[in-house]
């Protein structure tokens, strides 16, 4: 099984994630989405598949969210938003042919290996 995981190395619980995607032996692809961040139009497909809505995916704590007006916002300003300042996007968010989930807890992974 492949998997993708947008990662976040200075995120304990990006790092617990792929911690358990290394030891179930999957063949993970690592992308550290602050320094190559996902298009507009990928970031709306993995909400799509993991079922959530942009703003669900939206990292409120640790992120200019307040200060950029986006704590009332709704899907397309916070996809843009999103891809202005990749510091937004909530992680880690993995992809496998099982589907996408954002992993937070950690062992929401589980459920797409």
């Amino acid at each position: 099984m492949k998997a993708t995981i947008w990662h976040n190395p200075a995120c304990g619980t990006s790092r617990k994630t792929l911690e358990i995607l290394n030891e179930s032996g999957v063949d993970v692809t690592v992308i550290e989405y602050l320094k190559a961040p996902p298009t507009r139009e990928k970031l709306a497909q993995l909400y799509s598949d993991a079922g959530i809505t942009p703003r669900q995916g939206l990292r409120t704590r640790g992120s200019p969210a307040e200060e950029l007006g986006l704590l009332d916002a709704e899907g397309d300003a916070i996809l843009d938003a999103m891809v202005a300042h990749p510091i937004l996007i909530e992680r880690p968010l993995v992809e496998t042919g099982k589907g996408v989930r954002l992993c937070r807890p950690q062992d929401v992974v589980r459920e797409i290996l």
